[in-house]
C-alpha cells in the first residue's frame, strides 16, 4: 500500500520534527498537513457506496486539517479547538448515517460520559477562565462521537458493514486518548515526548475513522 507508506513516512517525519529528533522546523510545517493530506486521499478513494457517510467523513477531515494548521500556530488554540469540534459534529453525523440511530444503546454514552466528566475533573484547575466553555463544548462533542462509533460497531457487528464500524469505534477510542493526552499536556502536567503520543495517537485515529468507509 504505497499511499499508507507514505502516511507513516509523513508521520513519522512530523513527529519526529515536533519533539526535537529532527532540527528542520519547516519539515514540521511541511509533513503536518501532508499526513492529515494523505489521511483524506485514502478516505477519498473510498465509499462510493456509502454517500452520505462519506461526505460527512470526508467533512470531519477536511476539518482537522484546518484545525492541524491551526494549532501549528502560537495564538491558534481557540481556532484548533473549534475546528476540531466541528470535525467532530461530522463525524458524529457520519456515525448516524446507514440506519444506525443516534443512542440506539446506551452503555458506550454513559460510559463516555463518566470518562469525560473524569477528564473534566482533572483538568479544570488549570483550565483558563476563558476557554472553559469551549472545552467542556469540545469534550462532550469529543465523547459523543466516540460514543456513537461505539454504538454503530455494536449496531452492525455481524452485518457487511461490522469491519468499517470496529475502525470507527477503534478510532474513536484512540481520539479520546490523543486530547486527553494534549489536555493533560496543556493544562495539567508537562508530559515527556507528548507530541510522540499525541500525534501518533491522533493520525491512528484519523486513518482508522477513515477506513470505516468501505472499500470500492
Amino acid at each position: 500500500m504505497p499511499l499508507f507508506a507514505l502516511f507513516l513516512a509523513s508521520a513519522a517525519l512530523a513527529i519526529a520534527t515536533s519533539t526535537g529528533l529532527v532540527d528542520a522546523p519547516w519539515l514540521y510545517w511541511l509533513c503536518k498537513p501532508l499526513t492529515t493530506g494523505l489521511v483524506i486521499a485514502h478516505a477519498v478513494g473510498r465509499g462510493h457506496g456509502q454517500p452520505a457517510l462519506r461526505r460527512a467523513v470526508l467533512a470531519g477531515l477536511g476539518l482537522s486539517l484546518v484545525g492541524d494548521v491551526a494549532l501549528m500556530f502560537p495564538q491558534g488554540f481557540l481556532a484548533g479547538l473549534v475546528s476540531f469540534l466541528l470535525a467532530h459534529l461530522a463525524y458524529l453525523v457520519a456515525f448516524t448515517r446507514g440506519g444506525v440511530r443516534l443512542a440506539a444503546r446506551p452503555g458506550p454514552f454513559i460510559a463516555y460520559a463518566l470518562l469525560a466528566a473524569l477528564i473534566l475533573a482533572v483538568l479544570w484547575p488549570g483550565v483558563p477562565a476563558g476557554l472553559r466553555v469551549p472545552v467542556v463544548a469540545y469534550v462532550l462533542c469529543l465523547a459523543a462521537m466516540a460514543a456513537q462509533a461505539a454504538v454503530r460497531w455494536q449496531v452492525l457487528r455481524g452485518g457487511v458493514d461490522a469491519a468499517g464500524a470496529q475502525h470507527a469505534a477503534l478510532g474513536g477510542v484512540l481520539f479520546l486518548c490523543s486530547d486527553a493526552l494534549l489536555a493533560f499536556n496543556r493544562f495539567h502536567t508537562p508530559l515527556p515526548a507528548s507530541a510522540l503520543w499525541v500525534l501518533a495517537t491522533y493520525w491512528a485515529a484519523q486513518w482508522l475513522i477513515a477506513s470505516a468507509l468501505a472499500r470500492r
